[in-house]
């Protein structure tokens, strides 16, 4: 049988390698500040796919970014709401306020009409 140790250390030389760029790639994707998951990594890197999945190191890695770009993404979209929540409150007070500018506004008009009848019967 061939001695393969060669194509061995080769083999693993190539993996190390390939371990180094994923792992460049998703320091360069967090600190650019995009969103860090098997494709982005995948394009940043040049590694394909089925390797950064089946390297656990490098799958554990992108598996725990991605959930706090997730996370990041869920409060993003809670504060989102609760600005919508305060911005309906707001305009439910401003609606309350204007029916009773205009419930004022009727009765004035009726009021200034009544003094205008006596000011002209004097």
């Amino acid at each position: 049988m061939p001695d393969q140790s060669g194509l061995q250390r080769s083999n693993a030389e190539r993996t190390r390698i390939a371990r180094e760029k994923a792992l460049q790639a998703i320091d360069s994707l967090k600190g650019d500040g995009k969103h860090v998951n098997f494709s982005t990594v995948s394009q940043r890197s040049g590694i394909s796919r089925h390797f950064l999945y089946e390297d656990a190191e490098i799958r554990k890695n992108i598996e725990e970014h991605r959930k706090n770009d997730v996370n990041s993404e869920i409060n993003k979209r809670a504060k989102f709401d609760k600005t919508a929540k305060s911005k309906d409150v707001i305009i439910a007070a401003k609606d309350k306020r204007i029916a009773r500018l205009e419930e004022e506004n009727k009765r004035l008009r009726a009021e200034v009409i009544t003094l205008r009848g006596m000011v002209y019967k004097s």
